[in-house]
């Protein structure tokens, strides 16, 4: 039994109401959503949130409601505790019918960016390869390369962020975006799991120790989860790109 589990929450200080946004028709959460459902081998839909509009939004798309308590949706609450929270409570409820999850697939509302394909090929791998913890959708951005990522130093000016020996050799490294090659993130997609990562969640790899330790990509590009008003024209173009009804 495969379940999927899509969270989301009320409050957003950078960009207020950004789950519900209209994107080319539709609630923005209803990407993640229509994505799952329409996945071979998704069993079951979950939604997590504390927000009423977005538990309205996710049953109307066939999503189950799990109500997240007030601590988890605190500004300080992390997104690997709801999703444990969400993982508990799927198992209570097929625990009472005798069965379990055997693989989860972990959605945020504000992350867009997936499709059943990707999900379909999580899944797929994940029952191919036993050892494998996770499948991560992830896009190159070689030019958010660690080299070229900075602080600010004691008196207010830049400084690299991590040691350049940290990346590479010094004497080697340069200004071309793909020097270093291929630079993957996360993008927060979709992320398919065993129930041993949340299980075992202080076991996992920073900083989305949902995903475990032995994590395959699923490669993509544009992928990104959506935090400000102006990152919208992305995801439509992203959303268009990969045959979006619009």
């Amino acid at each position: 039994m495969i379940a999927a589990l899509l969270i989301g929450r009320e409050g957003s200080k950078g960009f207020p109401g950004k789950n519900w946004y209209p994107v080319l028709g539709k609630p923005l959460m209803a990407y993640p959503l229509e994505a799952a459902s329409n996945a071979k081998g998704v069993d079951r839909l979950f939604v997590s949130s504390d927000s009423e509009k977005i538990l309205k939004i996710a049953a109307g798309r066939g999503a189950e409601p799990i109500v997240r308590p007030p601590e988890l949706a605190a500004d300080s609450a992390l997104g690997e505790e709801v999703f444990r929270h969400g993982y508990r409570e799927i198992c209570g409820r097929l625990a009472s019918r005798g069965d379990k999850p055997e693989l989860l697939v972990l959605l945020f509302c504000n992350a867009p960016t997936v499709t059943s394909r990707l999900i379909e090929e999580g899944i797929r791998v994940l029952r191919e390869d036993p050892s494998i913890d996770s499948a991560v959708s992830v896009s190159a951005y070689n030019m958010w390369s660690p080299l070229r990522a900075r602080r600010l130093g004691p008196e207010g000016f830049l400084q690299p962020f991590v040691p350049f020996e940290a990346i590479g050799n010094p004497q080697s490294l340069n200004c071309d975006r793909d020097s270093q090659g291929e630079v993957y993130f996360a993008d927060m997609g979709v992320s398919v799991v065993r129930p041993r990562c949340l299980d075992n969640l202080e076991d996992g790899l920073l900083p989305q120790r949902w995903m475990g330790r032995k994590i395959h990509p699923l490669k993509q590009w544009g992928g990104l989860d959506v935090d400000y008003q102006w990152q919208i024209p992305q995801v439509e173009f992203w959303l268009k790109a990969h045959g979006a009804d619009v």
